[in-house]
């Protein structure tokens, strides 16, 4: 049975909207978390625009279930994440230029890098996912570096604008589930994922943890933020 894990970082978007309180990400945290979501996750990113420290220091102090903490591969996160202590904490990439993140973490890029931060991370007795496309050298990379989670970006199948074209893009995806699982890494998914396209990864068992947010908050618009979570908690767990 997969578990849900609720990105709170659209609420806090809305938030920064207008510049003002609420809606607050911490609160919708703990609404999550009653819903029956299993993990909570927020992307402190370097300009702050969304989830700042305040959020996450709080969500810290809150959240019971699961914090998972992304962020980019550098020092003054790396810093952050060992003093907060997540549980989790994913390695993503950041473009200061993006509306969202667009795609996968190169690994392999600079492998010795990643080797570096998941190991003072682990230090810190935290587990480390690495953000990437369904490509098997990054998998293999995100292994040999240390990590513990492979997260496979889902987003360029749920951007498909055909159904022979998110086929073939989900067909990547199997063949990477593939792969982490016979390396023994820690299986989760995420980005772009809806309640109607999520459907189709009922045939991915070996998925462990669907990571979720902008859909969530989309549908809470009209039916409120706990029952749109329950809805796809309900999905989800029928994996």
């Amino acid at each position: 049975m997969a578990r849900l894990a609720v990105n709170v970082d659209h609420v806090a978007t809305i938030r920064q909207a207008r510049g003002i309180n609420e809606p607050d990400p911490v609160l919708a945290a703990g609404i999550a978390e009653l819903a029956g979501a299993e993990g909570i996750i927020c992307h402190l990113r370097e300009d702050r625009r969304h989830i700042n420290d305040r959020d996450l220091s709080l969500l810290r102090q809150t959240v019971k279930t699961k914090l998972n903490m992304e962020m980019a591969a550098v020092e003054e996160m790396v810093r952050i994440a060992r003093d907060i202590r997540p549980e989790l904490v994913t390695l993503v990439p950041e473009r200061r230029e993006e509306l969202t993140t667009e795609g996968g973490l190169d690994v392999n890029s600079n492998p010795e890098l990643y080797k570096k931060v998941v190991g003072e991370l682990k230090e810190r007795g935290i587990r480390v996912s690495f953000f990437i496309d369904p490509d098997p050298l990054q998998i293999e990379t995100a292994e040999k570096v240390g990590g513990d989670i492979v997260e496979i970006h889902t987003g360029h199948y749920s951007e498909a604008r055909t159904e022979s074209e998110a086929e073939k893009r989900f067909l990547r995806i199997v063949q990477s589930v593939e792969i982490a699982d016979e390396l023994d890494l820690g299986i989760s998914a995420g980005h772009g994922l809806s309640y109607v396209n999520v459907k189709r990864f009922e045939a991915l068992p070996q998925i462990e943890e669907y990571s979720i947010g902008h859909s969530i908050v989309a549908r809470a618009v009209y039916v409120g933020f706990e029952q749109a979570v329950r809805e796809m908690v309900d999905l989800v767990e029928c994996f």
